[in-house]
């Protein structure tokens, strides 16, 4: 399998959808899909009633029809709910999970992927975010149940995964730690995923490459070094990059305009990637043919770029507003802000500013704090030694009862 000059970018929640992720991957590159809340993707698209009948096509092929007919049966909706009805929540993944909730996972994974790969011989990747931990490992094993060719995670230190992977190839109970604040190095909270919930094993699955996404050097030789099952790769995505960025090394510190400060330090050290002798790919500011002949000439495989594929016809962004932030860029009417606080990850999000966007902080101010999804909640231990969750996107009166710090849902 050759290594792709181009990754299409995994942006969530389902921008990089499966169409998205087959035209490129037709076109010969690595089309990416997002595995960024799948679950509850699928989840609606059922509610909304599966109008073109792809998830019907892709369930029929999932190995375990019986749980392909115990989801479809719990969400499917004939001609789709009616607007003014919210859709049916999906149960939350925590330290553990319900059998229904894990099923729904595992199938939307398979579902996405198998889309993205039928009908052409390509490859396809899925991208996850370590920071959302609690669902990855049958995530991951509903991706490999359809073939997936790569996997790619960012968004914290996925040491643990390339060992998965191997386990999960085999059929085999996978485990990983979840990290829990206010826990000591006495705890060993994890995450225990068997396949043996979804399928009687089998013939060994396709173990995919691992590229892992990093900001720095350094912890891509942490990681070469020091995780069992190996990493194939990784991609080094510049902090000009759309969606989350990594924090600055060193610390947070805020410039005249409110952004976090980069520095040297941020900068790609191209002469120790090279050293480690495995392939990577360079991210951030490289979607065009020069930087690409750029990032060849000083020995990366390729890029990854995820702006040029979030604007184009097959992403899942709403049509419209792809026009209106095209429009507003012609017209020199758009700026792109790199917020430290907005996003419920603690990471920094990249926000596009322009007139009648959700963007805008009156608008924001009006909508009420919920957490109904969970994907970001963070894990804390609890007086009690058990794990409890809290977000930062929920009342701060909430979050603050569970020990969190009022700043930090400040958001």
């Amino acid at each position: 399998m050759k290594d792709p000059t181009i990754i299409q970018g995994g942006m969530g929640v389902a921008v990089s959808n499966w169409r998205l992720a087959r035209a490129v991957s037709k076109a010969g590159q690595l089309g990416v899909v997002s595995g960024t809340m799948l679950d509850t993707v699928i989840a609606r698209r059922l509610q909304d009633g599966d109008k073109d009948g792809n998830l019907r096509r892709a369930f029929k092929h999932f190995p375990n029809q019986e749980i392909a007919a115990r989801v479809w049966g719990e969400y499917f909706i004939e001609g789709g709910k009616p607007a003014e009805r919210p859709y049916k929540l999906v149960g939350m993944h925590g330290l553990t999970a319900s059998r229904r909730t894990i099923e729904l996972t595992v199938l939307a994974n398979f579902a996405e992927v198998f889309l993205a790969k039928e009908g052409h011989d390509g490859i396809v990747g899925i991208n996850f975010l370590m920071k959302i931990a609690c669902p990855m490992l049958p995530s991951l094993y509903g991706a490999m149940l359809a073939g997936v060719d790569y996997v790619l995670i960012g968004a914290g230190i996925p040491r643990a995964v390339p060992a998965a992977l191997d386990k999960l190839a085999r059929h085999q109970t996978a485990t990983m730690k979840l990290e829990v604040e206010d826990s000591t190095n006495t705890d060993d909270f994890r995450l225990v995923f068997d396949p043996a919930v979804i399928s009687s094993s089998g013939a060994e699955l396709k173990r995919p490459k691992f590229l892992a996404i990093v900001s720095s050097a350094v912890l891509a030789q942490t990681l070469a070094k020091k995780t069992d099952g190996g990493v194939y790769g990784f991609v080094f995505e510049h902090h000009t990059a759309g969606g989350h960025n990594a924090p600055p090394r060193g610390g947070v510190r805020l410039d005249a305009f409110g952004e976090p400060i980069y520095g040297e330090k941020d900068e790609c050290d191209l002469d120790s990637f090279r050293k480690l002798g495995l392939p990577f790919w360079l991210a951030g500011s490289y979607g065009e043919p020069d930087r690409l002949k750029e990032a060849l000439s000083a020995g990366a495989r390729g890029i990854q770029v995820g702006t040029a594929f979030a604007f184009c016809n097959e992403s899942g962004i709403r049509e419209d507003l792809k026009q209106e932030v095209i429009k507003a860029v012609l017209d020199k009417n758009a700026s792109v802000f790199t917020d430290p606080i907005a996003s419920a990850s603690g990471y920094p999000f990249k926000i596009v500013e322009m007139t009648n966007t959700l963007s805008q902080s009156d608008v924001y101010e009006i909508r009420p704090r919920i957490c109904d999804l969970g994907y970001l909640r963070t894990a804390y231990k609890r007086e009690d030694g058990s794990v409890g969750f809290r977000c930062p996107g929920e009342p701060v009166a909430d979050y603050v009862a569970k020990g969190g710090k009022a700043e930090d849902a400040q958001m």
